[in-house]
């Protein structure tokens, strides 16, 4: 495939710079003969269909603040390189079934959501959102401790095993926390590579495991699929639950029944409804913590979804096959 003929870039002056910094937007600068950025603030999905037009690039790169694409789209775009995950918001399912091609991030932020995991984890285990509350707001010390667990040879499961539960599990290895894994459809060789059992049932993940991690992705056959009786299987005190991959896969009234009960601890990252209501009874409980969808890439490694984009668009160029294609069945599965 030649060159692309032109490249247009709608990012945010703030995306631009943590994503495509200078070195990274050099490169992507010597793959066409005209390369533009602009930021278009706070543009209407009217003025930029109206824009996109005028320009009508081969690629465009988009990011969280690309307004959504008119459909039918001008007639010279054939490639969108968007730079972050969920890809609802910029195309719609028709846009993909019509054959407009579309990349995400895809694994190029596994190992910083398997970091953010992790650092649950942890911080469930130490009681850390119960301390942080109790000194903050409470104005409290070491009163009446609850008890603390180490993760050193703690039996952790997890629910799915994509690129992040796989990066997590290497993670482990320095704990000695033994591994297992309900993710049906995976086999048995990719859990036995690294170094994970499976769990025959998530019942079983469960009931074997104080500690869970929710990495499934969002399916019709996994939405609404950790129930009350799976909660319930996580030992009273010391059970951990860590959501970082989709809110529906847990039923919400038993989340909550569980959560508001005290009886395990839990860290959410990803929820049913997003934002998360001001007044959800999620808020204020000491044994759950709270991050606002953030396990995803840092500042500092958001370069890493940029330096995969550049990959992508160098086998664009070279007529190779690309990575993390948008198909409907993962655009369904995405939130």
């Amino acid at each position: 495939m030649p060159r692309p003929q032109s490249i247009f870039a709608h990012l945010r002056a703030s995306q631009r710079e943590v994503f495509l910094p200078p070195d990274l937007e050099d490169q992507m600068k010597t793959m066409t003969d005209h390369y533009e950025w602009q930021e278009l603030p706070d543009y209407t999905e009217a003025a930029f269909a109206e824009e996109l037009f005028r320009r009508n690039p081969e690629v465009l790169v988009g990011g969280w603040s690309t307004p959504r694409l008119p459909n039918p789209w001008p007639s010279n775009l054939r490639y969108v390189l968007y730079l972050a995950g969920s890809v609802k918001g910029i195309v719609s399912r028709e846009h993909l079934e019509q054959g407009l091609v579309v990349t995400n991030w895809g694994n190029s932020i596994s190992r910083i959501v398997s970091e953010a995991a992790l650092m649950h984890i942890l911080n469930c285990l130490r009681q850390t959102n119960h301390w942080s509350l109790h000194m903050h707001v409470t104005k409290g010390w070491n009163e009446d401790a609850p008890p603390a667990w180490s993760l050193y040879g703690r039996r952790v499961g997890i629910y799915g095993f994509g690129f992040i539960a796989r990066t997590l599990s290497k993670l482990l290895v320095p704990f000695g926390a033994p591994v297992a894994a309900f993710a049906p459809g995976v086999p048995d060789e990719v859990l036995a590579e690294h170094g994970v059992t499976r769990a025959e049932s998530l019942a079983a993940l469960f009931a074997e495991n104080p500690v869970v991690v929710n990495l499934a992705p969002l399916t019709p056959e996994t939405t609404d699929t950790i129930k009350r009786e799976h909660l319930m299987a996580l030992p009273e005190g010391e059970g951990v639950l860590v959501s970082v991959g989709r809110g529906p896969v847990i039923n919400e009234a038993a989340l909550i029944e569980v959560a508001q009960s005290g009886r395990i601890q839990l860290a959410l990252d990803v929820f049913h409804e997003e934002p998360l209501p001001a007044d959800s009874p999620l808020r204020g409980l000491p044994n759950v913590m709270l991050t606002p969808h953030r396990a995803g890439p840092t500042q500092d490694r958001m370069r890493d979804a940029g330096e995969f984009a550049l990959d992508n668009l160098r086998r664009y160029v070279n007529d190779e096959a690309l990575l993390a294609i948008v198909t409907p069945e993962i655009y369904d599965a995405s939130t």
